[in-house]
């Protein structure tokens, strides 16, 4: 058979989309989510997403790695698919859904190309050592570094997502680096097993965790330059909770086609 499918990105991270509301696609299917996403022999993305009905929401989002695997929530992803279901006529400018992590609101502008997504609220953030360990939807670690644009961030990524503390279930290990008014982000995505351009919840654990170690309170906005662009995120932290965190950047459709699949 046939698959339909759209291409988007969001800052560089790139995604497989599918409306599987009327003649839904079977996705419990590890080889061949996998090789949808390949990039030599497939689509091509860091993940694949199916947009479906569900009752009480505009839509549900149900997202893959690209190793074929469910994942946690990606918030690149989430925007995306948001910027779909608005091509689809399924939305207007606001809409509610829910992913794997729970109920997300969000906002989109009028050009259809830029998405405000409401994040899951976060308690706690633990140390490892000097990093930070949080989870804004999917689990990430945060350390500071220095020289990032030089840094060999898969091999060092690669080693913690892989050590005792997290081999079991897997981490995304972010680095980050002041620059300008906000900082400058690359991550290794479990998953994905590999650096992407762009991580979502990523970001968001970033922005959270630097308030935290600047001893931030209040209302704050964070922008953050990541490889493929530039992402805001704006929340609200008295000292023990983060609230109304929002994830902000660009959702691009690249290109729509069609590949033969087995029934």
């Amino acid at each position: 058979m046939k698959l339909h499918f759209y291409k988007y990105q969001g800052a560089g991270n790139d995604f497989i989309l599918v409306d599987n509301r009327e003649n839904p696609v079977d996705h419990h299917n590890a080889k061949l989510i996998s090789h949808l996403c390949d990039r030599r022999f497939g689509i091509g993305g860091d993940g694949i997403m199916f947009l479906q009905t569900k009752e009480g929401y505009d839509f549900e989002m149900v997202y893959y790695n690209a190793d074929g695997q469910p994942s946690s929530m990606c918030g690149n992803g989430g925007r995306c698919i948001v910027a779909f279901a608005k091509f689809l006529g399924i939305i207007g400018k606001e809409t509610d859904f829910l992913a794997v992590d729970g109920p997300h609101h969000a906002r989109i502008s009028e050009s259809g190309d830029w998405v405000s997504l409401q994040m899951i609220d976060v308690d706690v953030i633990s140390n490892d050592n000097e990093a930070y360990v949080l989870n804004t939807g999917s689990p990430h670690y945060v350390t500071l570094a220095n020289d990032l644009a030089n840094k060999d961030v898969y091999t060092e990524g690669h080693a913690i997502r892989n050590n005792e503390t997290y081999h079991a279930n897997g981490i995304n290990v972010n680095f980050v680096e002041p620059k300008d008014n906000g900082y400058f982000v690359r991550t290794f995505e479990r998953g994905v097993e590999d650096e992407t351009y762009a991580c979502g919840t990523g970001v968001t654990a970033v922005a959270l965790a630097m308030a935290k170690h600047n001893n931030q309170t209040g209302t704050i906005e964070t922008p953050i330059k990541v490889l493929g662009g530039d992402l805001n995120i704006r929340f609200d932290y008295d000292g023990i909770s983060f609230t109304k965190i929002f994830l902000e950047g660009p959702a691009v459709q690249v290109f729509e086609g069609e590949v033969e699949i087995d029934s």
